[in-house]
């Protein structure tokens, strides 16, 4: 028993020491991402020092009134002070407005910056990253994390500035006017010291528990938004409602003990400075009695007792404001600290491209340790030749197109484009030199013009309309009615599965390749438009290297070359006619192919949309 408590202690400060760790890299993070405002925060700064100085003369001015000019009734000094007071007021007002204009630049530079600077780390981030990472959790970072660190910096940094020379103001003040009455009213402090490092862990864990489940509902709804088609088609709306709210209930319960948290630490805060006015009311009150302190002393020491502890509460709500950001912080700083898996080397060059001659070379790859996809591979595409890869769901025909994508790096062997090692060169260059159409075809929001120009940024509208016609879009497209000008919503919403992949072809299409790379990129388009895109094909892929992967047989009849990949290895090569011929794997595949599509065709469809 003593064992397994002092293990459950060692494991608490174990803890706390890691969370004070945190606290201070955090610290240090956010610095470096003010530095470059400084300046500007230096001078809301100081301005904040004319707000909180400005503000410590009230209750000072009403003792003078009160004792030096009311008491005597000396109405013109009284007349005096009361200019003086909203003057001083004036000022604060005016240094007040522009402390927080000068705190609101420097903070909503600092969170444009760490934004910009976010995505573009992700930009660089491989698959791998975002394989292992729902992005409901990602875009909690970007948006909820950052918004807590922009909270402690447009807040907390100048607040807890003015709030310190607020507190040490007052001190001073008090002191000056009486050190007995202001022993009394500080007699409280080490008891407000106690609660805070009472508190302060506690807390920290409990933000730590609010920023994960604020990640689990992101996540949770940016999956369910993402699926609506696939819940509804499969009448899931209960299930998922239910998944969602055992979700968002999670994320209840962590808010409801960080509130419950709050709800005992701040009204303690107010019992202690109530305990403190009441030791300057009971004691002052004697005082003033008894003729030993004026009324105009006892009234300013009040009012400088309820001042004094108003910025402790503060401070203590700019703590908690600060446990946020630290958590906020560090969760960002995963991200910003991730090394991208696949970068450019130190030496890498631009590609340049001659021949487009592809290669794997003795490839082997896999996307989770010791459990390989590509098992020593070889495959070439020859300049100029188009090679089709084809084979059961599983056997690694995409992870191939990945790595000469160098989406991913091989774990063993290499992958060259006219003998040079793309590892050594540029990803930039890389791509630049493919067009690329992926089995999950995305269209971004916009208009079908944007969608193709993306391919090619500096193309004009002539170049668009060509690479739609080359694709066989050109035809659906004019039949909108805005044209090229619709615009499709996120994702491609409007459009159908095959009108998505004809865009997605004009787009790789619009760039001019020395490469192109064809993922399933017909597999969801009618006879028709199969028909079409294949007399497109025969044009565009002339003089160019391709590599295209298909599950229908009939699209890769006339391939120059076909490899067929089984359980990550290429066990048959050849011609459309010599592996047919061949009586092996490939032409099982074509006959178990051609038997359902008969059968299909004989129940009266075609299969397609």
């Amino acid at each position: 028993m003593m064992g397994g408590r002092g293990g459950m202690m060692r494991g608490m400060l174990d803890q706390d020491v890691r969370l004070s760790n945190v606290k201070k890299q955090a610290l240090l993070r956010v610095w470096t991402l003010i530095r470059p405002y400084r300046r500007t925060l230096f001078g809301a700064m100081s301005l904040m020092a004319v707000v909180s100085l400005s503000g410590l003369a009230g209750p000072y001015l009403l003792k003078l009134a009160i004792d030096d000019f009311l008491a005597r009734g000396d109405l013109n000094g009284l007349g005096m002070i009361s200019v003086v007071y909203a003057l001083l007021y004036a000022v604060n007002w005016l240094a007040n407005y522009w402390q927080t204009y000068l705190v609101s630049f420097a903070a909503q530079s600092v969170i444009l910056d760490l934004r910009r600077r976010l995505f573009s780390h992700m930009l660089k981030l491989g698959l791998r990253f975002y394989d292992k990472n729902q992005a409901g959790r990602l875009m909690s970072r970007v948006t909820s994390d950052v918004d807590a660190l922009n909270q402690l910096v447009s807040t907390g940094i100048t607040h807890t500035v003015n709030d310190l020379l607020t507190i040490c103001g007052i001190a001073w003040i008090m002191f000056y006017m009486n050190w007995r009455l202001a022993l009394g009213a500080f007699i409280t402090v080490p008891l407000l010291v106690l609660l805070v490092a009472q508190f302060q862990t506690r807390m920290t864990r409990a933000f730590h528990k609010v920023r994960r489940r604020v990640a689990d509902v992101n996540a949770q709804l940016q999956e369910s938004i993402s699926g609506m088609k696939v819940i509804q088609a499969f009448g899931r709306e209960e299930d998922s409602m239910q998944r969602f709210s055992g979700t968002n209930e999670g994320n209840m319960r962590a808010n409801l003990e960080a509130a419950a948290l709050f709800s005992a630490f701040f009204p303690l805060v107010e019992f202690i400075g109530a305990i403190g006015t009441a030791a300057v009311i009971w004691y002052g009150g004697f005082q003033a009695g008894r003729g030993a302190l004026s009324v105009g002393t006892l009234v300013a020491f009040l009012g400088y007792v309820t001042r004094f502890f108003w910025p402790i509460r503060e401070i203590s709500q700019i703590y908690n404001m600060f446990l946020q950001a630290v958590v906020s912080t560090d969760r960002i700083f995963e991200i910003l600290d991730e090394e991208p898996d696949v970068q450019d080397a130190a030496d890498a060059r631009t590609l340049v491209v001659s021949e487009a001659h592809v290669k794997l070379e003795r490839v082997t790859f896999g996307y989770e340790p010791n459990n390989p996809v590509l098992k020593d591979i070889s495959i070439e595409a020859k300049p100029g030749q188009t090679i089709a890869l084809v084979g059961a769901t599983g056997a690694g025909k995409t992870s191939i197109i990945n790595l000469v994508s160098r989406f991913y790096d091989p774990w063993e062997g290499m992958v060259s484009i006219d003998s040079q090692d793309i590892r050594s060169v540029t990803c930039e260059s890389l791509r630049q030199q493919m067009g690329i159409v992926l089995q999950d075809t995305f269209i971004f929001s916009g208009t079908i013009e944007q969608n193709i120009r993306y391919g090619n940024l500096d193309a004009d509208e002539s170049q668009v309309v060509a690479a739609a016609k080359a694709t066989g879009a050109h035809q659906f497209i004019t039949r909108l009615s805005d044209g090229y000008a619709t615009n499709v919503q996120e994702r491609g919403s409007r459009l159908s599965v095959g009108q998505r992949q004809l865009i997605a072809l004009a787009r790789a299409f619009i760039r001019d390749p020395k490469i192109i790379i064809l993922d399933e990129a017909t597999s969801s388009v009618d006879t028709h438009t199969e028909q079409l895109i294949q007399r497109a094909l025969v044009a565009l892929l002339k003089q160019r290297t391709a590599i295209v992967i298909a599950h229908r047989l009939s699209t890769v009849r006339n391939a120059d070359w076909i490899y067929v990949i089984d359980d990550g290895r290429v066990v048959e090569q050849g011609t459309h006619e010599h592996l047919l011929n061949a009586e092996g794997v490939y032409k099982s595949l074509y006959e178990k192919q051609f038997a359902v599509t008969s059968a299909v065709e004989y129940a009266g469809g075609s299969g397609e949309d």
